[in-house]
């Protein structure tokens, strides 16, 4: 079933999947890199710090040991102004270590990923400390490729230490009964010669094991088909939900316009089909405002609302089919519809001035 499932994932995650991967903390992380990055700052270290730093402290122990009569051990302050002395020395020969350690780490894990708080991380999980589950960790894929990658990299230091040890074996061993300044410079001279080929191999590991972490890490977020279905309708809405939602609104449209029937100046019908109600005040706007229109049977219901209320009601057949497709409810009439509207409108105030004289 597993390997079905894995199969079926041939479609590229999305951008919502991997935004909510990167929330939970799963990124593509190369320890190769940052591993990388810690033997460049030690080279660093080595080639531009330490020789200065070294014949520095050379000096001092050179001191220590060849005049002890400088230095007083009666009393305890005496012994305290000692390991100051020692303490100082040591911390400057170490600092700059330390800052580049910090910096060189941060920066390689700043340039794979930009850093975010994820409180899942720090989570206790039981698969954490379960004998079984870190077992199957370390048999998977990635355990096996991590420790071919550990494995390749014992072996290359080790070929490469056997043969920069053979061959500064015996210098080596003079320069220990030599000048202690001159034995700190050696060493610093092997490890530098050790580092620069091991930061190359490492450099190359380094380069492999970026593209095949993300390559892994894109690989494991791939979605089935139905998966990608899934995300879209839950970015779209579920259409049965949009689909009520949206008869919903039309229901209460349609509500709000049939009040507004009863503010309606007159009403243009086609006998049975399409309504449309027109309110002209002057005082509230320059041209009529269609307030409802609708057909079949909301039309009949627009043309009961207009009897209920004794708002005059035209039938004008093609006058009405063109209103109702041109105009929407809420809007100002257009300016070819003037003169029919106009005639009509005038038609009801020529009626309504007609019963005031007969009263």
């Amino acid at each position: 079933m597993a390997d079905e499932d894995k199969d079926s994932k041939t479609e590229d995650p999305t951008a919502k999947k991997m935004n909510e991967a990167a929330e939970k903390g799963n990124v593509p992380s190369s320890r190769e890199a940052t591993l990388f990055a810690s033997m460049l700052a030690t080279f660093i270290y080595i080639v531009f710090f330490l020789p200065e730093r070294m014949a520095r402290m050379g000096e001092v122990l050179r001191d220590l040991f060849e005049k002890p009569d400088q230095w007083s051990l009666e009393t305890g302050p005496d012994a305290i102004s000692l390991f100051v002395r020692i303490g100082w020395e040591v911390g400057n020969l170490i600092l700059p270590a330390v800052v580049l350690f910090f910096a060189f780490g941060i920066s390689s894990s700043i340039a794979q990923n930009l850093p975010t708080p994820v409180l899942e991380r720090i989570r206790p999980q039981f698969s954490r400390i379960s004998p079984m589950k870190g077992w199957g960790r370390i048999a998977s894929v990635p355990g096996l490729v991590e420790f071919g990658k550990s494995l390749l990299k014992i072996v290359v230091v080790g070929i490469i230490m056997f043969f920069v040890l053979r061959s500064e074996y015996f210098s080596s061993i003079d320069s220990m009964y030599s000048d202690p300044q001159t034995l700190f410079v050696r060493l610093a001279s092997i490890i530098k010669k050790i580092l620069v080929v091991v930061l190359l191999a490492t450099a190359v590991v380094a380069i492999i094991d970026l593209f095949w972490t993300r390559k892994h890490w894109f690989d494991q977020l791939k979605m089935t088909k139905q998966e990608i279905k899934d995300e879209y309708k839950q970015a779209q809405g579920d259409p049965i939900v949009k689909s009520r939602q949206r008869s919903i609104a039309r229901d209460r449209a349609r509500q709000r316009m049939m009040k507004n029937v009863s503010r309606a100046t007159l009403v243009i019908a086609n006998p049975t089909h399409f309504a449309v109600a027109l309110r002209y005040v002057r005082e509230e706007n320059d041209a009529p405002v269609v307030v409802a229109k609708g057909q079949d049977l909301i039309a009949l219901r627009i043309r009961e609302l207009a009897e209920e209320n004794n708002i005059p009601i035209f039938e004008d057949p093609p006058l009405a089919r063109s209103m109702f497709a041109q105009v929407s409810v809420d809007s100002v009439i257009p300016s070819v519809f003037y003169k029919a509207v106009a005639e009509l409108i005038h038609r009801i105030y020529a009626t309504q001035s007609n019963k005031k004289r007969v009263r």
